[in-house]
C-alpha cells in the first residue's frame, strides 16, 4: 500500500490507463474489459486491474490538476513498479482547426506550473512525453485506421481567467489545445526514468463555444479508449 491507493504489491499492473475521473475508470473496466477486480478505493479515486485481450491491465484515475496527478503517478511509478503510465482525458481546443471529436497524442505539454521545478529541479516549462509509448501509440492508430493527430499541448492550473483568449505560453509553444494534467505526468517519468504519454479527445472548441454534449460523451470516448488499451497490449 501506498499513502493513497490502497492496492497490494502486485495488484497493479505494469502498464496503466490514467483517466481523470473516477467513475470513467469505472466505465472502461466494466465495457471493455474481463475478470476485473477493484484494488484500491481510498478516496472514492478507483483503481482497477483486469485483462484486455488476455494482458493484463490496470485503470485507475488521476484526479484533477498537476497536484493530483503528481501523486498518483508518483506512487505508481515508485510503490508498484509500474513502467507504462497512459492519461486518457478531454481537452479544449484554442483552435477551430480542430474538430470536436479529435483524437490527440500529445508530443509536448508546456506549462507555467512550478510542479517539475520544485519536485525534481526540472526548470523546463515544455516537457516531452517519455519512452517509446508516444510511437507505438502512432503505430496502433495506424493499425486501427484511426485518424490521430500528434500536438502540442497546453497543461494549465487555471480551468477559469479573466482575460479570454490563447495564453501567451501557448501561444509561444503552438499548443493548440489545454488541459490539466499531462506537464506533471511527464515530469514524473523524466525524473524517475518511467514511460508516458498522454491521449486527449477534444470536448469543446474554446473559441467558437462548440462542445461534446453530456449524453454523447463517453461514445465519443470510445475511440481513444480502444486506442489506449491496443496500445497498452502491445507494450
Amino acid at each position: 500500500m501506498s499513502v493513497h491507493i490502497a492496492a497490494q504489491k502486485g495488484e497493479i499492473a505494469k502498464t496503466v490507463l490514467q483517466p481523470g475521473d473516477p467513475l470513467r475508470a469505472k466505465y472502461i473496466v466494466e465495457n471493455f474489459m474481463e475478470d476485473v477486480r477493484l484494488v484500491s478505493q481510498t478516496r472514492n479515486i478507483f483503481y482497477y486491474t483486469g485483462l484486455y485481450k488476455g494482458r493484463e491491465v490496470s485503470v485507475g484515475a488521476s484526479g484533477m490538476g498537476v497536484p493530483s496527478i503528481g501523486i498518483y503517478s508518483y506512487e505508481l511509478y515508485t510503490e508498484y513498479d509500474v513502467d507504462t503510465i497512459i492519461r486518457i482525458g478531454t481537452c479544449g481546443a484554442y483552435t477551430p482547426e480542430l474538430k470536436v471529436f479529435d483524437v490527440l497524442n500529445v508530443e509536448n505539454a508546456a506549462s507555467e506550473s512550478t510542479y517539475a521545478k520544485f519536485a525534481w529541479g526540472i526548470e523546463e516549462e515544455i516537457l516531452t512525453h517519455q519512452g517509446n509509448v508516444f510511437s507505438v501509440i502512432n503505430d496502433t492508430a495506424r493499425n486501427l485506421s484511426l485518424d490521430l493527430k500528434t500536438t502540442n499541448i497546453h497543461t494549465s492550473d487555471i480551468f477559469y481567467r479573466k482575460n479570454p483568449g490563447t495564453p501567451e505560453i501557448a501561444v509561444k509553444h503552438n499548443c493548440t489545445a489545454v488541459e490539466m494534467e499531462a506537464f506533471a505526468l511527464f515530469a514524473n517519468a523524466q525524473y524517475l526514468g518511467k514511460n508516458a504519454a498522454t491521449l486527449l479527445t477534444v470536448s469543446d472548441i474554446i473559441p467558437t463555444g462548440e462542445f461534446i454534449s453530456a449524453d454523447m460523451r463517453e461514445k465519443a470516448l470510445t475511440p481513444m479508449i480502444e486506442l489506449a488499451l491496443e496500445t497498452a497490449i502491445s507494450l
